[in-house]
């Protein structure tokens, strides 16, 4: 009896994680993505311009080693690994300028390696 409530709510688990793994894809086929990327010591692009309320997906890769990723005024945090691709989902809900920063020491020249977020109604 047992191992059939387990199964079934392992089940239940996987469907669930399935369905919510197909929503988040299809949600961001349809948002424009915008793709940034890291090296020592700087993003390209440095600054962003986005629209309030607009989502996006940020396509985030490094070109040579670890970085982080820190836009704190909207909780987005992540690490940026050389050769792959970080995909975030965002939604930026409040206007103004957003300073967004390397958090992973990379070398002399880190505390420079920033960009700036622009939110427009």
């Amino acid at each position: 009896m047992r191992f059939g409530i387990l199964r079934c709510a392992f089940n239940g688990a996987v469907l669930a994680c399935f369905l919510a793994i197909t929503a988040t894809q299809a949600m961001a086929d349809d948002e424009p993505v915008i793709r940034i990327t890291a090296k020592r010591f700087e993003y390209s692009p440095r600054t962003l311009t986005l629209k309030k309320g607009v989502p996006v997906v940020l396509e985030l890769t490094a070109l040579d080693r670890v970085h982080g990723f820190n836009l704190p005024d909207f909780g987005l945090r992540t690490d940026v690994l050389p050769g792959k691709v970080t995909r975030i989902r965002f939604t930026p809900n409040k206007t103004g300028e957003f300073v967004y920063f390397c958090d992973v020491f990379c070398g002399e020249g880190h505390e420079q390696m920033s960009g700036t977020l622009t939110v427009k109604d």
